[in-house]
């Protein structure tokens, strides 16, 4: 086949778009934790979730590492969206801050992740988890370590 007639090669972006329609994945931590993915653009990904009392901390508000664990997916996500299909990546830190506590009436949820830098070996991102009336409920940074594949080489 002639570079002219090969198909064009997915991207991330096209990966996550994917798996966005199907619905996300049958399995995994975006169904564990009822959220999937409303959104996907380069460098920016939507997650929508639906926490209720199943999350509850013993003060009966949504636990704190639902927020964490939505918004470092939107920003994981992100970066996906953004390097070289040939690669991975992984969370190097993930920095949160709570701003306003969560509820089962507060869902659904929105969090966003934007990719605000992308290199070569680093990514950085900033995300954002809104209740179901906009108000910001956390904020998060985090740096993610692009990894070469192995069986890219």
């Amino acid at each position: 086949m002639d570079s002219a007639t090969e198909a064009p090669q997915r991207t991330g972006l096209d990966l996550v778009r994917a798996s966005f329609a199907a619905g996300g994945s049958p399995r995994g931590i975006g169904k564990t934790m009822r959220f999937k993915g409303t959104s996907a653009d380069v460098g920016k990904v939507v997650l929508e979730g639906f926490p209720d009392e199943d999350f509850y901390n013993p003060l009966g508000t949504v636990h704190g590492g639902y927020a964490a664990t939505m918004l470092d997916a939107a920003m994981g996500l992100a970066t996906h969206t953004a390097i070289p299909l040939d690669c991975g990546y992984s969370t190097i830190d993930l920095n949160v801050t709570y701003l306003k506590a969560m509820r089962a009436d507060s869902a659904p949820v929105t969090a966003e992740g934007r990719a605000i830098h992308v290199g070569r070996r680093l990514v950085a991102c900033e995300a954002q988890l809104k209740d179901r009336n906009g108000k910001l409920c956390a904020r998060a940074t985090a740096t993610f370590m692009v990894i070469a594949r192995a069986d890219s080489a």
